[in-house]
């Protein structure tokens, strides 16, 4: 064992991108985005990871992760997945913490298949060729043709055949607006195209089951956090009561946490944030336990950090192409997918680990920390 390399430092970096409109869900509004960046020196190559949290995420990594990570064998990632939760048993797993995790194993899986010289999802193995992924923005703020032409680029354009846009606007206050976005976006992306909501848990039970009933007229088939997450009775209640799929998972920071949401009967796909649940090795667990309860399970937001790890579950639907997160991903790293067909092929250059390098040149004006 000792002739393995080792890691050999871990450094961060914090970047952070204005927006480019203002933007808002059902419950929040931003203008910019945050990544904290994480790589890893494992003897001649470097891995990196990354997650969407304020850079505070990147003190945790410095002052709590750091240390307890270097010096470990670069191959035994699980070692070091486990080492950096107990690390932060007094400071708290769920939340930023969580999110430090995450980068740091995202980098050391990247690491490890760079040292192996593979891709990613070689390494890992793969269980499909392809990785399907649905357009996601429709903003709360966006006004009607900038709505229409956010929806027609992703079908017409670069043929992703389901959509999502957000609605319950101020906390489920402008119902009637939401209803009226849906029937835009209805008519922007036609018959064919999947339509997909996501309410930021803006609504209450009733209101939320109301809305659905409204949904199901222009084929709504996915409705992503009707009510709060938080409330997992709410949650099942609403599930049983309307057609479309309820989703719900994004802000699973520990694997209990979705256990407790599949053993609640909250939601007909799991959704799980590979920058969020501890990294690509949580992120894998979370999945298996998806598949032992009869579900998909569907990558939250960061498409470049899932792509491989997306490819080698069986009981995968898809990845959210988050607006936000590509204009980033392709700004920061050289080596960022891009759908064709309405799906991403991870490991189709050969490239190893994840195929990304931060082009630090671009970067550089974003640098915050």
């Amino acid at each position: 064992m000792s002739d393995l390399p080792a890691v050999e430092r871990v450094d961060t970096a914090v970047y952070t991108v204005p927006t480019d409109a203002p933007e808002a869900d059902g419950t929040a509004a931003w203008d910019s985005t945050t990544l904290v960046l994480v790589t890893v020196r494992c003897g001649d190559v470097t891995g990196l990871g990354y997650t969407y949290a304020p850079a505070a995420a990147a003190r945790v990594v410095d002052d709590l992760l750091a240390g307890v990570v270097t010096g470990l064998p670069a191959l035994d990632v699980p070692r070091a997945n486990e080492a950096m939760q107990r690390a932060v048993r007094n400071a708290g797993l769920p939340g930023i913490a969580a999110e430090a995790i995450s980068a740091v194993d995202i980098a050391l899986w990247d690491a490890k298949a760079r040292l192996l010289g593979l891709p990613l999802v070689e390494l890992l193995g793969a269980a499909r060729d392809d990785v399907p992924v649905y357009g996601s923005g429709g903003f709360t703020t966006y006004d009607a043709e900038r709505q229409d032409r956010q929806l027609r680029g992703w079908v017409d354009e670069e043929g992703i055949p389901r959509v999502k846009i957000k609605i319950g606007e101020s906390w489920g206050s402008r119902e009637a607006r939401d209803l009226a976005r849906v029937g835009r976006a209805r008519e922007s992306i036609g018959d064919a195209a999947e339509l997909y909501v996501d309410a930021n848990g803006g609504y209450g039970v009733k209101q939320a089951v109301r809305v659905a009933a409204a949904l199901d007229g222009e084929g709504v088939t996915w409705f992503e956090e009707p009510v709060s997450s938080d409330r997992l009775d709410a949650l099942a209640a609403v599930r049983g009561r309307v057609l479309a799929d309820v989703t719900a998972g994004e802000y699973g920071y520990t694997l209990p946490y979705f256990r407790h949401m599949l053993d609640a009967g909250a939601v007909d796909c799991l959704q799980a944030d590979v920058t969020r649940c501890g990294g690509i090795t949580v992120w894998l667990r979370v999945a298996a336990l998806a598949l032992a309860h009869g579900l998909e399970i569907s990558g939250h937001c960061a498409p470049a950090a899932h792509a491989h790890a997306a490819a080698s579950v069986p009981n995968l639907r898809h990845l959210e192409w988050f607006h936000d997160h590509v204009r980033i991903e392709r700004l920061l790293f050289d080596g960022a997918p891009g759908p064709r067909g309405g799906a991403l092929v991870p490991g189709r250059d050969g490239s190893p680990g994840l195929g990304l390098t931060l082009d630090a040149e671009r970067a550089r004006p974003y640098r915050v920390g």
